[in-house]
């Protein structure tokens, strides 16, 4: 049984990356697993990082909830809309914050903290282009922000990645699959 924590890094509520989120919950806890869900446009925070990381920003309730999850998860989700190319602020916003205590302690004792190893991630990536092509002449670039740069540095792996393109353009069948593939994710944990 694997410990599962999802984030879904969107502005609005009632979206479809939060209707992703939801599924992979009810698969991982059909599979046995314990997840948990947290959705930055129900949280309340502050998604500015004030103090960059020099000093520690305590964190809201909201925030230490997740951040609690995500250092006693095996496995962490992160669902997410590409915008500009890139991922919403907000979601930035809580990345960076949910994540800086231990980063900061870990630099005022000298030393790097890999916080997230031995656990492996899920990346699901909602966008209006076709996602071959964001892979191929984009060259997947936030995908690579992620996996590099921000959850292989921290220790993650292995990370794996799920393009979901042409968002407003596919049919409701599509979408119901696509739901459907996500709680078989999620009763595997992977």
């Amino acid at each position: 049984m694997a410990r599962i924590a999802i984030i879904v890094g969107h502005p609005r509520k009632d979206t479809f990356c939060e209707q992703i989120g939801s599924a992979y919950q009810r698969g991982a806890m059909a599979g046995g697993h314990s997840a948990e869900l947290f959705v930055t446009s129900h949280m309340n925070f502050d998604p500015i990082l004030r103090e960059g990381f020099v000093k520690i920003q305590p964190l809201e309730p909201d925030l230490a909830a997740a951040h609690d999850a995500i250092l006693a998860a095996d496995h962490l989700v992160l669902i997410f809309p590409l915008w500009l190319g890139d991922m919403p602020a907000i979601f930035k916003g809580f990345l960076e914050r949910v994540l800086q205590p231990d980063l900061v302690e870990a630099a005022k004792e000298g030393k790097f903290l890999p916080i997230l190893k031995h656990k492996s991630a899920r990346i699901i990536v909602t966008m209006g282009m076709p996602g071959l092509i964001y892979r191929w002449w984009f060259g997947a670039y936030v995908l690579k922000i992620m996996k590099r740069n921000m959850l292989g540095f921290l220790g993650a792996g292995p990370v794996r990645s799920t393009i979901l393109g042409r968002i407003e353009d596919v049919t409701r069948e599509t979408r119901q699959r696509w739901l459907d593939d996500a709680a078989a994710l999620g009763r595997l944990a992977n």
